[in-house]
């Protein structure tokens, strides 16, 4: 190992042992550009420098946390997803009746999460089929500071690029920031969790879990499959980012949906 290697190490231990992060389980490459963007901010060159840095200033845990926790999101990013979700996902899973649940895995911001709330409060309200009871949206990140910026509803701008105009007036309104329209805020439940962490204590009718997987290396890739395929329920469904495949040890559990938008039923 090398004494960069060797830096990079200490500094991921440090932030397991400190936060709870556990950078082994991600891409090198990706963490590594990453933490580069708080050395440069914090006029550090070196790697065993920056660790220092760390123990005089805890607030520096925080900031770089959030750099590598970093998931840059939309309300119904990529609509094509979205179009499939709304025609075709939410019908199927709200006519069942019955309890529901529905799991943004990585929410960052609350964005897509709010997108479900949005797309099944609208579904029923179009087609006055039963209520909103028994019906229950998680959203879980691992970072808590952009759980509390879910919790405010507040949005820029950028944020609604890819909303529907229709969405878009029917349940934002524009003072400053975008705010979300009640019942919409109230509808969701935003948690801190690591999702490498084991499985949630809840099953899932649906689980989005976009652009996450990416950012893992294939071990760790490995463990989210087990946990998605522990935690649907038989005939639930799964989303994924464009770019990530279904693990090859969990394709006999999935029936693809949609193979572009990357949308699985679990048999």
């Amino acid at each position: 190992m090398s004494s960069d290697e060797a830096a990079y190490a200490d500094l991921f231990d440090r932030l397991e042992r400190e936060r709870g992060f556990r950078g082994n389980l991600y891409r090198q490459k990706c963490l590594r550009r990453r933490v580069a963007v708080r050395m440069r901010a914090r006029g550090v060159a070196d790697v065993s420098d920056y660790s220092a840095l760390l123990d005089n200033d805890p607030e520096e845990y925080e900031r770089l946390l959030r750099v590598l926790t970093i998931n840059v999101s939309k309300f119904f990013r990529n609509q094509e997803t979205w179009v499939v979700i709304r025609e075709e996902v939410m019908p199927e899973l709200l006519q069942r009746g019955g309890p529901l649940l529905m799991w943004s895995a990585g929410s960052a911001c609350g964005e897509e999460a709010y997108s479900l709330a949005i797309l099944a409060w609208d579904w029923l309200a179009r087609t006055g089929f039963g209520g909103w009871n028994g019906i229950r949206i998680i959203g879980t990140d691992i970072d808590g500071r952009s759980l509390d910026a879910a919790r405010t509803g507040e949005y820029p701008a950028a944020a609604l690029d890819e909303t529907p105009a229709d969405l878009k007036r029917q349940w934002f309104e524009a003072d400053g920031p975008y705010r979300l329209k009640e019942p919409i805020p109230r509808l969701v439940e935003f948690r801190q969790r690591d999702i490498l962490a084991g499985r949630p204590e809840f099953d899932a009718d649906l689980i989005l879990c976009r652009n996450l997987l990416i950012y893992l290396d294939r071990e760790a890739q490995r463990q989210v499959f087990e946990i998605f395929v522990e935690t649907l329920r038989s005939g639930g469904f799964l989303v994924l980012g464009r770019v990530e495949m279904l693990d090859a040890r969990v394709r006999d559990v999935f029936e693809v949906v949609n193979p572009r938008e990357r949308i699985y039923r679990k048999r």
